[in-house]
Order: C-alpha cells, then structure tokens, then sequence
C-alpha cells in the first residue's frame, strides 16, 4: 500500500501526538443492505469530556453519495441488522437504560424500542419474514443453584454478592465473573414486541443464525458441566421453549463460531479449532444430509463475521489471515481457494451487499476509513468511500514496509525467513533509534490498527523507527510455522528478533539505540529478552505472561491455553513452566524497564507484572516502575478507556526515549552481563 501525501502543497505537516486519539473515527462495526448497494456501519468516536466511547449508526452508499449520520443523541447504538427487504434497520442502543433492541423504519427514521428482555442483548438476526427478530440475552441466574433450574427469578445481586465458582471458566477478561447470568435466545415480534425465549439450561449461547426457510436455528452452545470453555453447534426449531427438540450437530471442536447456513439450508458454514487453546481458526463444513463436518482447504479466518455464501450454495466468501494481512477469498464446497482482493493491510470490519465488498481498512500510513469493491471485478474497482478522518493528511506521512528477514530456525545452525513491517517517517534516512514491538498471542500477528498502537505514529513522528515482526509461532503464515513455537517460547524466537535487529543494523536503518515493548505475549516475550540480553536501552512490558505457573491458575483461560502452549496438553508440566517463565530470569535483568497493567485484567492478571516488577527492583538498581490502571482489563492499550490509552501511550514514549536516547548505553543494574556471544545487534547476551 503506497502512502498519501501528508499535507496540502504549501502547508507544513505536524507531527503526531497522542492526543490524535481523541481525533480518530473508526468504522467497528458493518452491514450490508439487502437493496440500494449501501451499508450500514458503526462509528466510534471519543468523547474526551466523558472520557468515554459513542458509537452512532451511519449509512454510506457505495456509489460514493455522501454518507448520513443516522443515529444521534444520548447512548450508544450498535450491532446494526437490516431486516429483509431492507426498510428497517435493527440495532441495539442504551440510550434508554440497559441495552435493548430498537427498531429504524428507513422511510421515516423514526425509531422504536421494542420488546421487555431480561439483559442486554446482542447478535441480532431477522426471521426470513420480517416479522420477528432472534437475539442472545444475557438472563439472570441464581449461580447458587450450580446451574439447577428454578421457577423462581433469581433476586438482584448486591454488588459485594458472594461469588461462588463451581465450573470453569467462571470468569472472564472484560466480563468479570460469569455465573450469574446465562446467555440465552430469545425471539421478539416486532409489530407487538412479545418475547419468547428459545433456549434454557446451564450454559451460554455464542452465536446463531436462522434458517433460510426460518423454521430452525443453529446456535452455538458452551458445553455443559465442569469445563464450559468448550463450545458445540446445536440446532433447534425457530418457537417454544427449551431444549427438548434441539438436536447437537458438532461437538468434535473444542472452539467453534459463527453458524451460517447455505442458501439451501443443506450447509452450515462455520469456523473453529478442533484442540483447546488453538487460536487458528479454520473454516468448516457441516453437511445436514450426512451429519458430518469437514474442513475446507488449509486457511484461516481473519473474521469470523465476515463468513457469507455466494449464490446457491456455490461457495463462501470470507476474511482471509494471510502472511500478517487480510485477504478477501472465496472458497468453494470441494476446497478450491480463490483470491479475490490482496492488498498489504488488514481490515477491521467487513459488509456484503451481494455486489459490493465494504470494508474499514488498517494501515500505519493512513487512519481507519471504509474501502469497496465490486463482487466480480475487486482489483479493478476498489476506492474509498468515507473521509471520517481528515487531519490525517496533516500530519507527517509514515511509511510501512513489508521485510524478509533470514533469522535462526532452531539451535542447531538451521535458518529461514520471516516476514514484519518497518515504519518510519515517509523520506526518513540514515541509522534511527528503533522500538521492537512484539505482538501477542503469540498464534496472533502484528496488528496495524491506529487505535492499537498510537505510539508508532507519534514515534515515527519524532524521528525513530519501529518494527513489528511476525516471528516464529505467528499465525496467518501456515500451521507448521505457528505450531513451532509450542513448548519453545522465548527460545525460538527471541533470536529471530535479534537477527532482525542485526540485519537492520547492518543495512543503515538503526544503530545501539535499541527498545524492545509488547503487550501480552509480546509482554512475555520482552520480559524474557532482559533477563537473556542487554543489548536493549529500554523495556515497557505490558499486560504479560510473567509466570506461566501462576498464570495457569489465575487467567481466565490459563488452565486450557496453557498446557497447549507448553506443548503438555491435557496435562500441565509445571517444571516445564517454570523453566520457560521470565520470572525465572528476571533478576538477571539490568535494562530500565517500565511495567503496565489493566488492575481488572483476567486474561493476564495483575501479579504477573507485579511478581516480575517486585522480583527486578529487589534484585537490581537499574529504574523500574510499575504503572496499574483501575478498572481496565486486558485491552487497556487499544480498547481501554481514552484517558488511559493516552497515559499508557504517553508513558511508553517518554520511558524509551529517556532511556535509549542516553549518550551511552549504561545500565544501572547490580549484575554484570554474563560471557557475550559474537559481535551483533545481540551482542549482549546475560
């Protein structure tokens, strides 16, 4: 993807500063209309005043007309759902209290509440008649009963409640504790809003979608008992209550999303993984005639809302993962991949209209706008649609490219290739003082979103240059190559980075001024490079996986993902995790380093970084702080409250600018580096 020019002729460009978060409109949610070739979209802006979120509905239509805002006023109005012949629009707002459906009649624009539901609800599907509408509704629950049902509704919950766990998980990232509701469907008439609840029992429906003909519903369901982090696809008639003529269709995956059913209604389409704790997401078919599911070519899904058929059961469209980027693909029924649109960038939201593919595109060298295309000609009619962001042309313009990198494969001399991005300044010459940022996951890659990672562009901006590898373990760069890592973390692809940072070195990019940040794995994996090197001046490590022993028991999803990881699943080998935990290595650590934490994070809670901060400020005098934000979770960085992604930000920036900037490299740290290995970027090897 080329990049824009920064500026109008004549004007001079400004760099980036943080506070362009506060500017930046992001399209997160899109859906197609069934007439007009129009979409509509979710747009995110930030209300600093509140420090808070407004996500309002939007039209575009794809002929290039101007846009209409169509949603305005107090709260937020999301999951946007035209109804069949697209002449109302179904979404979800809290303008009036707790999420509830309302209603958009397209001709009028007046919208309407309809339906008493006992939650909030989400993923909402008209019935193929347009007179009723299927949602997931989060529904109150005794969790003292352990699932039981009862004919009494549970009474409200005081806030310092007793929270009883008796089936894992029983709590999640964002979420909190999970046993006091059941998630459940639910389908409302729209003309008298009267509500029917269609599923009943101890678990939690993900995802669902109604038949063509709308006599039946698949749906996914958590599975009952102690483990409910496993999901099944279930189907059922589209009335009545409860289970009992609900049939299980596949309960051969351990993650399983998104049902969607062909045309015909002989296929369900879905996506999933058949082990726990893979994050490889696949595309699968389920044959209703024969009762079995298979997969359909060796691919990944990037979104899994993105998964349409195309005609009558010809093939499925869907957001490919590919090599670090989204492709847009088509699959047909005997496994045959076609490409139909590549482009080096990565999309956050995607919409069919049956002619046109729309979607928000994510570059480093441009802000989140909505893109389209036609079905049948994508290369050649692709443009953009939106203008949501137009400070962005002044500012500097930053340059992304794609490198290959030839790094170590294994510690017996084998090489091969990888893949990341660069970003600098557009016309930036000459050695820069470079960040390593290192994705999570690690089955993840690098993300390019703006809102993910501001720092880039403000550092950027300011003279410095960043890279963010898709080393050894990534997803999106075949199973093989993701799989490797497993059992290997920190020894297999530590050396790539430092490989790369060497190749880069030796090529006039950047010099010794070297700062490693990552969040998550990447929080993992720049904690164990200080505690096996010194060649970086500064270190952020944020959200991380510290300790996987402790990690195991105190994350959300430590006991499943964990021991797949570690390569000993179902059994958890904590020798193993010990010997491949930062915490082992820390307290050789002398490089500053800055730790940062959501305080309600569940995914990777607080002690990781407060058992590594603790264990390096005691055994080291090189500086070291220790930075928790209330009441944020795991996203802190890129989803986390305005403010707090503005102080994170901020904080990153001054951190390894104040400490790699220095005019010598010299670590404060009581512990003297250890023997060096040969002379390169990673020639400081504790």
């Amino acid at each position: 993807m080329t990049s824009r020019p920064a500026h109008a002729p004549g004007q001079p460009c400004k760099p980036f500063e943080v506070d362009d978060l506060y500017r930046h409109l992001a399209i997160t949610e899109l859906q197609g209309s069934p007439i007009g070739e129009q979409v509509a979209a979710v747009v995110r802006s930030v209300d600093r005043e509140n420090n808070a979120y407004q996500f309002k509905l939007w039209r575009f239509a794809l002929n290039g007309t101007a846009p209409e805002q169509m949603t305005f006023g107090p709260g937020n109005d999301q999951s946007p759902c035209w109804s069949p012949d697209g002449s109302q629009l179904a979404f979800v707002s809290n303008r009036n209290g707790p999420g509830e459906i309302h209603v958009l009649e397209m001709d009028t624009g007046e919208a309407r509440a309809i339906g008493q539901l006992p939650g909030a609800p989400s993923g909402l599907r008209w019935t193929p008649d347009g007179l009723s509408l299927i949602a997931a509704v989060a529904t109150p629950v005794n969790p003292d009963l352990r699932g039981a049902r009862s004919s009494n509704p549970p009474a409200p919950r005081a806030a310092d409640a007793p929270e009883v766990a008796w089936r894992l998980p029983y709590k999640s990232d964002g979420i909190g504790y999970l046993l006091a509701r059941e998630i459940h469907l639910c389908k409302v008439e729209v003309g008298s809003g009267a509500v029917t609840q269609l599923t009943d029992g101890a678990f939690d429906v993900l995802a669902h979608d109604v038949s063509p003909d709308g006599q039946r519903i698949a749906y996914v369901r958590t599975r009952e008992g102690r483990f409910a982090h496993e999901a099944e696809i279930w189907a059922g008639p589209a009335t009545g209550t409860g289970t009992a003529n609900h049939q299980c269709l596949v309960n051969t995956h351990a993650h399983v999303m998104w049902p969607v059913w062909s045309p015909s209604g002989r296929y369900l389409a879905f996506t999933g993984s058949v082990l726990a704790g893979d994050a490889e997401m696949r595309l699968w078919l389920f044959d209703t005639t024969t009762g079995n599911a298979r997969q359909l070519g060796e691919v990944e899904v990037a979104i899994p809302a993105s998964v349409h058929w195309m005609g009558d059961d010809e093939g499925i469209v869907f957001v490919l993962a590919h090599r670090g980027r989204h492709h847009i693909a088509r699959m047909t029924l005997d496994g045959q991949l076609h490409m139909l649109l590549e482009r080096d960038q990565q999309l956050g939201a995607f919409g069919w209209t049956g002619q046109h593919f729309a979607m928000a595109v994510h570059h480093p060298s441009q802000p989140s706008e909505l893109f389209t295309c036609s079905t049948d000609q994508c290369r050649d009619t692709w443009r953009k649609v939106s203008d949501l962001n137009p400070w962005w042309k002044e500012r500097t313009a930053i340059r992304a490219e794609a490198m290959t990198f030839e790094v170590p494969a294994d510690a017996q001399g084998a090489t091969t290739q990888i893949e990341g991005w660069l970003m600098r300044a557009e016309g930036a010459t000459g050695c820069a003082p470079l960040l390593n940022d290192i994705h999570g996951g690690p089955a993840a890659y690098a993300q390019l979103d703006f809102d993910s990672a501001v720092y880039w562009q403000v550092l950027c901006s300011q003279g410095w240059a960043v890279l963010a590898l898709n080393a050894v373990g990534s997803a999106s760069f075949g199973h093989e190559f993701s799989h490797r890592l497993e059992g290997h973390w920190g020894a297999r692809d530590m050396p790539q980075h430092l490989a790369a940072i060497t190749a880069l070195q030796a090529q006039g990019v950047c010099d010794k001024r070297l700062a490693i940040c990552g969040k998550s794995y990447g929080g993992y994996l720049a904690a164990w490079a200080i505690g096996h090197t010194t060649v970086f001046r500064a270190a952020v490590v944020m959200a991380p996986v510290g300790n996987i022993e402790t990690h195991y028991g105190t994350s959300d999803g430590g006991y499943y993902a964990d021991p797949f990881y570690m390569a000993t699943a179902p059994r958890f080998d904590r020798e193993k995790a010990r010997k491949l935990s930062p915490l082992q290595y820390i307290e050789k650590a002398t490089t500053p380093t800055l730790f940062m934490q959501g305080k309600d994070d569940e995914r990777c809670p607080k002690c990781q970084s407060e058992e590594l901060f603790v264990s390096f400020m005691c055994a080291s005098e090189s500086p070291a702080e220790l930075v928790l934000y209330p009441n944020e979770g795991h996203g802190f960085l890129g989803q986390g409250a305005p403010a707090c992604r503005a102080d994170a930000a901020r904080r990153l920036i001054e951190w390894v600018s104040r400490h790699t900037l220095a005019a010598a490299h010299a670590h404060a740290g009581a512990h003297a580096p250890g023997p060096r290995q040969k002379e390169t970027a990673a020639d400081e090897t504790v």
